[in-house]
């Protein structure tokens, strides 16, 4: 039977009325295409299920006919409510700024990534996608990431962009306040972190390490 991967994007469309956001549509379709591509079984959900919302800055002219057609599997999304981390051998979060406002508190994505971990199933997550990491506490108590080597998009990366200061906190200050060994790369260049089944990626161009990374040990 197929491997089955669980994908959780964010339902989070405005940053403020000026500025729309969502998911970062390469962090979706390159990953997507990828494990579909090498036989697996893709899930997609969201926080609240339905239509998941693109960043329109993540669309452009020169955008991959494939991952232009990946945006069809984010029109009718499950809800993460109505799924158990039993029927997944693997989650994995893409990023867009959206995440970081339905990720962080969502105490059902928190309870699956637990569950997941515990289970030794595999934990992955790239650019702003950790913010699904920061709201989950082991069955111990402590945060998932403390001691772990992780990493996310940087505070260097998100001063680039000019959005930092419209973000609920910062990704990078946030794992490390919750106890993460933090690596960082230089800006927008290609960087994993593998940290036993918990793999993290830095940024867009990370995307598809992050997901061949995590089909490697799947097909272990």
């Amino acid at each position: 039977m197929s491997k089955q991967i669980l994908m959780v994007v964010t339902n989070h469309e405005k940053i403020n009325e000026d500025k729309t956001t969502g998911i970062w549509l390469s962090e979706f379709g390159e990953a997507y295409n990828e494990f579909i591509k090498h036989g697996y079984e893709v899930t997609v959900a969201s926080p609240r299920g339905g239509k998941a919302p693109v960043d329109p800055n993540s669309v452009s002219e020169d955008e991959p006919q494939e991952i232009l057609e990946s945006k069809q599997h984010l029109e009718d999304t499950i809800s993460i409510n109505e799924l158990s981390a039993d029927s997944f051998d693997a989650i994995f979060l893409p990023g867009g700024h959206g995440t970081m406002f339905d990720f962080p508190d969502n105490q059902k994505l928190a309870e699956l990534i637990r569950d997941m971990y515990e289970s030794d199933k595999l934990v992955a997550a790239v650019c702003h996608g950790p913010a699904g990491l920061v709201g989950v506490k082991l069955s111990n108590g402590e945060p998932l990431v403390k001691g772990k080597q992780v990493n996310s998009f940087t505070n260097a990366e998100e001063a680039d962009t000019a959005l930092d200061q419209y973000m609920p906190f910062l990704l990078e200050s946030k794992l490390r306040e919750l106890g993460a060994n933090f690596a960082t790369a230089d800006n927008w260049s290609k960087h994993v972190e593998i940290d036993d089944h918990l793999i993290t990626g830095q940024n867009p161009q990370s995307t598809l390490v992050v997901a061949k990374e995590l089909m490697n040990q799947l097909s272990r």
